[in-house]
């Protein structure tokens, strides 16, 4: 298990962590431990880049939860291809 770091220390990795967060939702909403697998980041950490990116406008997140509670967060320009709407 990683240790856990100081808040303001994951927070000042916010600015570098947009192009990677940013790139791992680029094919679609994703939750956020889906995005800290694929950032290879702590879900954790990947709270406080999540939220930040949300409250400024880089990220939306879905009207609902999945069924394990979870919000996705994807680009604001993301639309669904047609595969994707017919699976809704």
């Amino acid at each position: 298990m990683s240790e856990l770091r100081e808040p303001r220390e994951v927070i000042r990795e916010e600015l570098l962590m947009h192009a990677p967060i940013l790139a791992a939702v680029a094919d679609g909403p994703m939750t956020v431990p889906q995005i800290a697998e694929s950032v290879d980041a702590p879900a954790h950490e990947v709270v406080y880049w999540v939220m930040g990116m949300r409250r400024y406008g880089l990220l939306v997140e879905s009207k609902e939860a999945d069924d394990d509670g979870y919000f996705s967060y994807c680009s604001p320009d993301w639309q669904p291809t047609e595969d994707e709407k017919d699976e809704s």
